[in-house]
């Protein structure tokens, strides 16, 4: 599954290196409560993509092994401790995965799940409101938390944790932005591409006609920048017939 690569590596050469990364160590995860915990704005310390600051989530899904080599978290700006006011946030996650079956609808069943798991962290004293349509990703972080040190590295360990439970994925890469200086709008339009993406293959799983046009379908950008999602509609053997007629259109 490599619809996504050139994403996890566009957004690896924008940002550089990061300020702080740390290996994966289970014994380090945050306490995750196992449910949601609502934060009320009096307990908190400040928060994370609030108001109108940038606050952008993606995911990306990959079984090339030299892209998500290890389980680690990177930071990019300041840590919890070091923040003092609400302050632009984003938080990329990249999963490398075991090769998904070529079966199309079990291949986006599996990308689903492991998707589904963003919704079922819950690190104690830092409550996220999650948005897929705006690609939003806000988080209230209590003075509570900050006391018992709360880091951006133990939350990160929280998230993986919970990713590892699914025996597909051999690798994540939890990256956290605070960084004022970052392009955010470059990572929201990443995030909006890579929203894209996946609904083109749902749009194609849920059956589109063989004998469709190219040049007439809504998804066809997508599918003109993205190399794999045309073989999902056609099948391999269809692929430079479908292309060759729309470039001649």
């Amino acid at each position: 599954m490599n619809l996504y690569n050139t994403f996890i590596q566009d957004t690896e050469s924008m940002l550089g290196a990061p300020k702080q990364k740390w290996a994966y160590a289970e014994r380090d995860a945050w306490n995750d409560l196992g449910e949601s915990e609502l934060v009320l704005m009096r307990d908190a310390a400040f928060e994370l993509g609030g108001g109108s600051k940038p606050a952008v989530n993606f995911t990306c899904v990959t079984s090339d092994a030299n892209l998500v080599p290890a389980d680690e978290i990177l930071l990019y700006g300041p840590d919890l401790k070091d923040i003092k006011a609400d302050t632009p946030f984003a938080r990329i996650v990249m999963l490398g995965v075991k090769e998904i079956s070529d079966d199309e609808q079990e291949a986006f069943n599996a990308i689903q799940n492991m998707e589904f798991v963003k919704y079922h962290v819950f690190p104690e004293g830092y409550m996220m409101r999650v948005s897929p349509e705006s690609s939003r990703e806000q988080i209230r972080v209590s003075k509570k938390a900050l006391k018992k040190g709360i880091s951006f590295r133990s939350v990160g360990c929280d998230f993986i944790k919970q990713y590892k439970k699914n025996p597909n994925i051999t690798g994540v890469r939890v990256i956290f932005v605070t960084d004022p200086n970052v392009d955010y709008k470059h990572l929201l339009e990443t995030a909006k591409k890579v929203g894209d993406v996946t609904k083109t293959m749902n749009k194609i799983l849920e059956g589109m006609p063989e004998d469709l046009d190219c040049a007439s379908c809504s998804f066809k950008p997508v599918c003109d920048e993205v190399e794999g999602l045309k073989e999902l509609h056609f099948g391999k053997d269809g692929v430079k017939k479908a292309k060759k007629e729309c470039d001649s259109r």
